[in-house]
């Protein structure tokens, strides 16, 4: 069934997964067809949409990797209705990754974007085939749902993800609520590791007691239903935010890919993963067939688990919502179309393993914006009027400065910037202008800097640099391998 009869879509799929099913769609189904055996059994099982809203106006084709869109809706349409998945009949996306296959074939990033991230919604197709007006700093799932219709608007969403990034999307994949759920249990189960006992009222809030224990502390292996609840997670663990909620599925998405991997490439064990995979997408003419997924599953077959990397664009919250620090996204994305990796390496297939130059777009440190950030300041020293000092610095780079005070230590030899739960974005973005402060959490809501005597020694430090390819030190460091340990950062937030 092509593109007019699923529309400019998919059927319903699937809750918070989207980013949990593709990578696991995408280095199994295209394993499998890489393996070659499956070929002529996928034929006729892979799922179209329509393209026609693709906009005219993309970004050129200049890179030498393949990026490849990813997201899902909340429906509870055809299959899904039974799995948990949302109320309405509107098509909703909660979450999206892009996926860049680097031109060495030996690397691969999945960039999360936050379904709550403020954007700007470029013209789209409606389904009576009038295009919108551009829309201004509003949800990016709202891409989705353009047009009102169940299946959604995958083709907005890709507009809109070409339009915030300046990278041309290669190909769109939207996947399917069920179809994950059997996927987990062709594998024969995922491990994952609990923080804490997880009880009934964690997945659903609106319970008046906790309820059962669904999930016991500790390593454990979920599959099907089971998956299902642990990606969706939300309350109980970390800070309770959709934030923390990415950095588990993407550990999850890590344990999916190395439990297929550690199971061998063969028939036995990868045909039932390979029906399950590609029963789990919908995705656009240029996938729509064997051939087709075959040749993208030869671009990946050589990409390890250590070079599979994980990440969340950069961010900050801004009210309730999220925003994205548009010059450290802007300088991971010139990364990706320069074929760099986050840690640096020439990944474009020449010059394997050398450190890749900066782009020039990103040869100077991103400007820091304290925009929508509240800081409270206080004085580690004994250096009269630092703090005072200090909140001048934060406010010339628009921070709002809450008060100044005496810290309880006057003998703080390194400046700290401190945060609450879900603060990691803002702490950091706050730390850029102490020359990399230390930035640690604690149990107090709000940014907190602590200023030490580095401060006082040098009190206009220059803001500290995105690391020497362009990305930002923030999101090179906290990027997750499918290799690491899934007990590893156990609060996700």
């Amino acid at each position: 069934m092509t593109g007019s009869h699923k529309g400019a879509a998919v059927r319903g799929r699937g809750s918070r997964l989207r980013r949990t099913a593709l990578i696991g769609l995408s280095f199994l189904v295209l394993l499998v067809a890489g393996a070659g055996w499956g070929y002529l059994k996928l034929t006729g099982s892979i799922d179209t949409f329509s393209a026609d809203g693709i906009s005219g106006d993309r970004p050129p084709d200049t890179s030498a990797g393949q990026n490849v869109l990813v997201i899902g809706s909340d429906s509870r349409a055809g299959d899904n209705r039974g799995l948990g998945g949302g109320t309405g009949e509107i098509g909703r996306s909660d979450t999206a990754f892009l996926l860049h296959v680097y031109a060495d074939h030996e690397h691969a990033v999945a960039v999360s974007i936050p379904r709550d991230s403020l954007v700007d919604i470029p013209a789209c197709k409606k389904p009576g085939g009038e295009w919108t007006t551009p829309q201004h700093h509003v949800m990016f799932n709202g891409a989705f749902s353009v047009g009102e219709t169940p299946e959604g608007n995958p083709a907005c969403t890709q507009n809109t993800v070409e339009h915030l990034t300046g990278l041309r999307v290669d190909h769109t994949v939207v996947v399917d609520f069920a179809g994950f759920s059997a996927l987990t249990s062709a594998v024969g189960g995922v491990p994952v590791c609990l923080p804490q006992d997880i009880y009934q009222r964690d997945l659903n809030p609106k319970r008046h007691t906790r309820g059962e224990r669904v999930f016991a502390k500790g390593p454990q292996t979920v599959s099907g239903q089971r998956a299902l609840d642990y990606v969706r997670i939300r309350h109980g663990i970390g800070d309770g935010s959709d934030i923390g909620r990415i950095q588990r599925q993407q550990a999850f998405v890590g344990s999916l890919i190395k439990e297929v991997k550690s199971r061998g490439l063969n028939p036995t064990t990868l045909l039932p993963l390979a029906k399950a995979a590609t029963g789990a997408m919908t995705v656009d003419p240029g996938l729509g067939s064997a051939d087709k997924l075959l040749g993208f599953a030869l671009s990946m077959k050589n990409v390890d688990l250590h070079n599979t990397k994980f990440i969340t664009v950069p961010w900050r919250y801004e009210g309730a919502r999220v925003a994205i620090v548009e010059a450290e996204a802007d300088a991971l994305w010139a990364t990706l179309k320069d074929d760099r990796t986050i840690d640096g390496q020439d990944a474009a297939g020449t010059g394997r393993g050398k450190k890749a130059p900066p782009g020039p777009a990103t040869r100077s440190a991103a400007p820091v914006s304290g925009a929508g950030i509240d800081v409270a300041v206080y004085n580690g020293t004994t250096v009269t009027g630092l703090a005072a000092r200090a909140a001048e610095l934060l406010r010339t780079h628009g921070f709002t400065v809450t008060g100044t005070a005496t810290a309880d230590s006057q003998d703080q030899a390194r400046t700290v910037v401190i945060h609450g739960p879900g603060g990691q974005g803002e702490a950091e973005t706050t730390a850029r202008l102490f020359g990399g402060a230390r930035v640690e959490e604690s149990g107090t809501a709000g940014i907190q800097v602590i200023v030490g005597r580095d401060y006082a020694d040098n009190p206009s430090p220059a803001p500290a640099s995105p690391t020497p390819d362009g990305v930002p030190s923030g999101v090179a460091d906290r990027a997750r391998s499918a290799d690491d340990d899934p007990c590893s950062d156990l609060s996700y937030g």
